[in-house]
């Protein structure tokens, strides 16, 4: 399969009303304004999305709304966020009815499969759908990794096409990049201040949730390391860490609906339990923002 994800693709949060519920326009307002500071792919019904908050129904409907509003001027990859192996042919199922360009699936989570279950997992769904497939290893997360050797035999699948490594070990971004050289295969970066890093060893891009708030410097440090400006992307690179460290404010991904609220998007607060900002991390959170520049 040709299909090739590529460059910065935000991980976008799930805009709601105070209720709870979709808030759609303001779905419809955050896909533009990324696609507009120049990302290369929006991904939503990710963790950063609250995926695990979600009914079917409204996983459906943010699907729908940012393919439509996107309207094919980037790839739209759509999260698929199952335990059991029968739910996520059944999501990637109604992700293909949508029309989304690829899906990213997680690892299962709660159990812990072993290598086989998961080629297995992986393998099941990617012969009930067409889509284009992302592997997703967030471990630190799911407590449930996939080992290189694993992704490598996996990689040979027609539609599975890259990984999503969150791990945060850059030895386990090497070897998945190491070892699946001779296919059609594709490395993102999970982790926002390793992108530099990853694209040095051969990645193809990033999945970062700092794309939500920084989308145009989060899509230059790919930009001018593409243009073999190498020092402009380290230094954007180094400029954006601060604003991932502050992700560790409040409860994820509460800060990051709170930095859209302080750029003009509502997105309302991150789903109960987790509450909002008090007001000296507030405080804490805009300081960060006017440092790096993007309030």
């Amino acid at each position: 399969m040709d299909f090739k994800p590529y460059g910065l693709i935000p991980a976008m949060v799930t805009p709601t009303n105070k209720d709870e519920s979709l808030n759609v326009p303001a779905l419809r307002k955050l896909t533009n304004y990324l696609i507009e500071e120049g990302v290369h792919g929006l991904f939503p019904i990710g963790t950063c999305g609250e995926s695990y908050a979600l009914s079917d129904s409204e996983i459906r409907t943010v699907l729908e709304t940012v393919k439509d509003e996107a309207k094919g001027r980037v790839p739209v990859y759509g999260g698929i966020n199952q335990i059991t192996t029968r739910g996520a042919v059944k999501m990637a199922q109604m992700a293909e009815e949508v029309g989304v360009d690829a899906i990213s699936i997680l690892t299962p989570f709660f159990l812990v499969p072993d290598q086989e279950e998961i080629y297995e997992h992986y393998k099941t769904i990617a012969e009930n759908t067409s889509l284009p497939i992302i592997l997703y290893n967030n471990a630190p997360k799911t407590h449930v990794g996939i080992a290189p050797s694993t992704v490598a035999r996996l990689a040979k699948i027609d539609n599975i096409v890259s990984i999503k490594d969150s791990t945060g070990d850059l030895t386990t971004t090497e070897e998945y990049i190491r070892l699946t050289r001779g296919e059609n295969f594709h490395v993102l970066m999970g982790r926002d201040t390793m992108i530099y890093a990853a694209l040095c060893y051969g990645a193809s891009g990033s999945i970062a949730a700092c794309g939500n708030v920084a989308p145009r410097m989060m899509a230059d440090i790919y930009n001018k390391f593409m243009a073999g400006d190498l020092e402009g992307a380290k230094e954007l690179q180094y400029k954006v860490a601060p604003l991932r460290i502050a992700f560790s404010i409040g409860t994820f991904p509460a800060v990051i609906k709170a930095a859209l609220q302080m750029l003009g998007i509502d997105c309302g607060y991150a789903f109960r339990p987790a509450g909002p900002l008090n007001d000296d991390e507030l405080k804490q959170l805009e300081k960060i923002l006017k440092e790096v520049g993007v309030l």
